[in-house]
């Protein structure tokens, strides 16, 4: 996406002048005030944040201490860069709204953090004058001032036009983050990726704890721990190879034992369990860890658990 040459004059003055712009979030769940006060720690200094529910409004006077709460279009006025860190379904209607109120202003940045989405989703804001940036970090927020400190290192998806890369990247590195290009069609599945990998790891955890604790467990958080840290150090060094268990050795028993107490003590996992073994069946198989023999017995094993459903 080329910008218009008004444009790109903005976006040169905004490079020229990385540790001095007013910040403004409009959206203060647990991502917006949190990148905020990262920024401010390099130097930039938020102005304004839009908060509606009493948590949100909590959430900003803790970590945004002095910053007034205003309305979205007065969080746009006061601001040189603006962070859009709304729900993803609602990112399309608030840029279109900010860009037909005439909100937006001519060589202001304006930043989402939707893994979803690209800067596709911010044309309203840019044929307005806008610089657009999508931003997002790779990482699980509790909205906490702990969440500052956790964007060290940590991976952010990044799209943004040729012109303002450097931008987009200086922002990025700032917070503390290491940026990662994303093309604009990759980003549904960049961000499908994401939520298999974290989303889902935290109901498969959960859904742990809570077996452990019908198990007799007083602790199921303690056993879990270094099991769970094992087991994702050796996945994210070492792949497939990592895969142990009785799917991956093929001890069909053992998973037929798992499916009855399943059916009996927690029905509402049974599913899950089975689209996971078969995944994990698959990719033993085809790595070679899993032996074609032992296979068969263990994918008839879950078939029939599909049937008592």
């Amino acid at each position: 996406m080329n910008a218009p040459p008004e444009t790109r004059h903005h976006a040169d003055r905004a490079e020229d002048r990385p540790a001095r712009l007013t910040v403004g979030v409009v959206g203060a769940g647990r991502v917006g005030p949190v990148l905020a006060a990262a920024l401010r720690l390099a130097g930039h200094r938020p102005v304004a944040v839009s908060a509606v529910s009493d948590s949100s409004r909590r959430r900003a006077a803790t970590l945004l201490p002095d910053v007034p709460v205003k309305e979205p279009a007065e969080v746009l006025a006061l601001s040189d860069l603006v962070l859009l860190t709304v729900p993803d379904d609602a990112l399309p209607g608030l840029v279109q709204g900010l860009a037909e109120t005439g909100a937006v202003r001519p060589g202001q940045l304006i930043v989402h953090t939707s893994g979803r989405y690209g800067v596709r989703v911010l044309d309203p804001a840019r044929r307005a004058g806008a610089l657009p940036l999508a931003l997002h970090p790779a990482m699980t927020f509790t909205g906490t001032a702990v969440d500052v400190q956790r964007l060290a290192g940590c991976s952010f998806g990044v799209t943004a036009p040729d012109e303002l890369r450097l931008a987009a990247e200086a922002l990025v590195i700032e917070m503390g983050g290491e940026p990662e290009w994303i093309a604009e069609e990759n980003r549904p599945l960049y961000h499908a990726a994401l939520a298999l990998g974290a989303n889902h790891l935290v109901t498969l955890v959960a859904q742990a704890m809570e077996l452990l604790s019908s198990a007799g467990v007083s602790a199921p958080d303690r056993m879990l721990g270094p099991l769970l840290g094992a087991a994702l150090d050796n996945a994210l060094r070492s792949g497939d190879a990592a895969l142990t268990g009785p799917v991956a050795r093929g001890d069909a028993g053992t998973v037929a034992a798992h499916v009855a107490e399943l059916h009996k003590h927690a029905p509402g996992t049974v599913a899950g369990y089975l689209a996971m073994a078969r995944a994990t069946a698959d990719r033993a198989l085809a790595h070679g860890l899993l032996k074609p023999e032992l296979a068969e017995d263990l994918l008839g094993v879950l078939a029939e658990g599909d049937d008592r459903r």
